[in-house]
């Protein structure tokens, strides 16, 4: 007989399996607890009998189900539900949230949904709440409650998973992309969780650690585009671009800083292949005058292309040409939204914003009083915004992610609606290198 055990985050076992390692200070087999299940299967497929000692299960709470899936979401639930373990991909605004209830519904187990803001803890909790009529526990926020139905940010469970570890069956990574960064890839090593989903609009991140998702959550086993759900689910949508130029004076700065940085690299000979090789350079910053000398001048040649006059006074034609319809404004950074807020006299929402301030100003933006609102990256996840047919894009990243949660901010379906997003591009810089890199994610 197998004797297998759980503590702080570990699987112990008396005897070996794949992926176990013997560990002289615990006198066992170990290994990070998500290999609990393809422990426990690989003894069981050989015959071997197994006290399993690893789980200690919250009780699940006595629910009632009012919640009726899309017919996308019910495929989406089907695919999962064939192992019990992967990633559904789903675009932002077709309802990630009510695929994960769901699973916690038809499985009927203890459940822990891991969030990455508190915007979203309160929303699973009210979304739960309404749909299964049950309070469930919420950690994060002030708030430390465990119940059979608990969720939690992934702040607060890095901190506490080696005492929740063992306690959830199923286990939800909503935005699962999160979980492979260095910190919080432990919530999902040292959970012993048989049955786990992740929920993103995209898993793919530009540091590559995604490839990680795989072991710790499972593949992907759906992937559903916008262009998939527009006109039955979501809106209709179209995407444009519109290109500007750099004024001569910004041209000639936009060079020089670019030479800088451009010089640098030669003189050290460093390559630029990935993030990763960037990353190199912010390192030597911390310790190099040269180096950081070199990064300054790629964040001010950075800025000058993506924040550039030009796009102010495009904005303007798009503004009129889009008069009357509710309209977002996203920009790369705070300076820009709050530029653009006074330039055009509309509210900006920032992190600097308090939160009663951007209730207000997003209560009047779904009411009407407000058509037109500036953000920066405040609205790229886990706020709920209000309906929007026209985005407006004058900076962002080079990551389809930010685009997909951009467009999904426009998305909501609406009898007649035909939703716009533009994107307004700084040509011949690297806002037009970062343009093409992202715009993939719409097609």
């Amino acid at each position: 007989m197998v004797t297998l055990k759980y503590f702080r985050g570990l699987l112990l076992s008396d005897h070996y399996a794949p992926g176990l390692k013997w560990s002289d200070d615990l006198k066992a087999y170990a290994s990070p607890a998500y290999k609990y299940w393809d422990v426990l299967n690989y003894f069981k497929q050989a015959g071997i009998e197994v006290d399993d000692r690893v789980l200690d299960l919250i009780p699940f709470p006595l629910i009632r189900d009012k919640l009726v899936l899309r017919e996308y979401q019910e495929r989406a639930l089907k695919s999962w539900m064939v192992r019990r373990r992967g990633i559904v991909v789903l675009p932002t605004g077709a309802g990630k949230t009510a695929v994960g209830i769901k699973a916690i519904s038809t499985l009927r187990v203890s459940s822990l949904v891991v969030v990455p803001t508190l915007e979203l803890l309160s929303q699973w909790a009210e979304r739960i709440k309404d749909t299964l009529g049950v309070e469930p526990g919420m950690v994060g926020g002030g708030e430390d409650t465990v119940r059979g139905i608990t969720v939690i940010t992934y702040d607060s469970a890095y901190n506490k998973v080696e005492q929740l570890g063992n306690k959830f069956a199923l286990i939800v990574f909503d935005e699962v992309h999160h979980l492979p960064s260095t910190g919080y890839i432990n919530v999902g090593e040292l959970t012993a969780s048989p049955y786990r989903m992740g929920l993103t609009a995209t898993p793919e991140r530009e540091d590559g650690r995604h490839v990680f998702l795989r072991d710790i959550v499972g593949p992907v086993v759906i992937r559903i585009s916008p262009s998939q759900l527009a006109g039955k689910y979501l809106a209709e949508f179209r995407v444009e671009k519109v290109y500007v130029e750099l004024t001569p004076e910004e041209k000639e700065l936009y060079d020089r800083f670019r030479k800088k940085f451009t010089d640098f690299l030669k003189k050290r000979k460093i390559r630029m292949t990935g993030p990763g090789d960037f990353q190199k350079v912010v390192f030597m910053a911390g310790r190099d005058r040269e180096a950081r000398e070199a990064l300054l001048a790629w964040h001010e040649s950075m800025r000058l292309a993506v924040n550039s006059r030009a796009k102010l006074d495009k904005l303007r034609e798009l503004l009129t040409r889009f008069n009357g319809e509710k309209t977002i404004i996203f920009t790369r950074d705070v300076d820009m939204a709050y530029k653009v807020s006074r330039e055009y006299l509309v509210p900006a929402v920032t992190y600097l914003t308090p939160k009663d301030e951007r209730q207000e100003i997003l209560e009047k933006f779904r009411n009407g009083t407000y058509k037109v609102i500036v953000a920066s990256n405040v609205f790229d996840e886990g706020v709920d915004v209000p309906d929007a047919s026209v985005g407006i894009i004058l900076g962002g990243y080079g990551t389809s992610r930010q685009m997909l949660q951009r467009l999904g901010r426009i998305l909501r379906k609406k009898e007649g609606k035909v939703a716009t997003l533009v994107e307004i591009v700084t040509k011949g810089t690297m806002d037009h290198s970062l343009s093409r890199r992202r715009s993939s994610a719409t097609k």
